[in-house]
């Protein structure tokens, strides 16, 4: 993507984006709701035209070469693009045929899509009955049937419970390690993405505020923290910690303490300062912010 741009009248949907994906990988793009996500996710399908700039999918100009980009590509959009009243296996027997495998490479792909996905025992059930997240799960075979190098998925567990979207975030890391595609995935779950994505870029109201690597986006985010759970935390000890050259910011809450580290800083000294003073520490956990915390403090540094 170089400079890449859509305004809908008055609206700035996509705002200048350049951005290059890596080959190989889950890419993640996040951002807050209507910050473009999927306005640019249909950019790079060609299914409508920058006001201005350009995208390069897999070498296929967007303007130009949409077709063939959709070709080489798989996507789970808003609508999964399945036929409710047909089976499982008729789904992606149809698909195989739209994309002109031979019998012998149908049911081939077949079995093994819906192995990966824990459906070949339910292939001959009609896909109305199923539950959301068994559609999601079809979706996403469906969009690897023809070995896309490059499968776009829009907010894939959004909708489901959790045990659905944990067993779909597992089939997804297994497909696309088996058949070696980049993906580019949307999502509002941002433990999702720190699970899966080797690159996560953040957008808000169509701009790029950052991209990099999960870890990289957290230790911009700011210093280490120690977070402490326990009971008893009184106002002195608040004063002793705030007084102390190696801490920084403190936060109290009900059974929590966040302590922002100086560079170097050990968390011994603090835990044993905390201890001393009489509360009761039941846990104590080191380390960077997460990712949603770095995402939030993105976000809100944009405004």
């Amino acid at each position: 993507m170089d400079s890449l741009t859509r305004e809908f009248g008055a609206v700035r949907a996509v705002d200048s984006l350049s951005l290059e994906v890596p080959a190989g990988i889950v890419f993640g793009f996040l951002g807050p709701n209507g910050s473009g996500k999927t306005t640019t996710i249909r950019l790079l399908l060609g299914l409508i035209e920058p006001t201005a700039g350009r995208a390069s999918v897999l070498g296929f100009d967007t303007r130009t070469e949409a077709a063939s980009v959709r070709t080489w590509c798989g996507a789970v959009l808003e609508n999964v693009g399945l036929y409710e009243r047909l089976s499982a296996r008729d789904n992606l027997e149809l698909y195989g045929r739209i994309w002109h495998l031979t019998g012998a490479e149908r049911r081939a792909r077949i079995r093994t899509l819906l192995d990966h996905v824990g459906l070949w025992d339910r292939r001959d059930e009609v896909v109305a009955r199923w539950s959301r997240g068994m559609k999601q799960r079809l979706a996403i075979a469906r969009a690897l049937v023809h070995r896309p190098s490059l499968v776009f998925l829009d907010e894939p567990t959004s909708g489901l419970d959790a045990l659905a979207a944990a067993a779909l975030r597992r089939d997804l890391a297994a497909l696309t390690q088996q058949d070696g595609a980049t993906v580019f995935l949307t999502t509002h779950n941002l433990v999702e993405a720190e699970t899966l994505c080797a690159q996560v870029a953040i957008i808000d109201k169509g701009r790029l505020l950052q991209v990099g690597t999960p870890d990289e986006l957290r230790s911009r985010s700011g210093p280490e923290r120690l977070e402490v759970i326990g009971r008893g935390f009184s106002k002195e000890l608040e004063v002793q910690l705030r007084a102390r050259p190696d801490v920084g910011r403190v936060e109290v809450s009900l059974g929590r303490l966040l302590i922002d580290l100086a560079s170097g800083s050990q968390a011994a000294p603090l835990i044993s300062l905390i201890t001393a003073s009489g509360a009761q520490v039941e846990e104590a956990r080191k380390g960077r912010a997460t990712l949603e915390q770095a995402f939030v403090d993105l976000v809100e540094s944009a405004k």
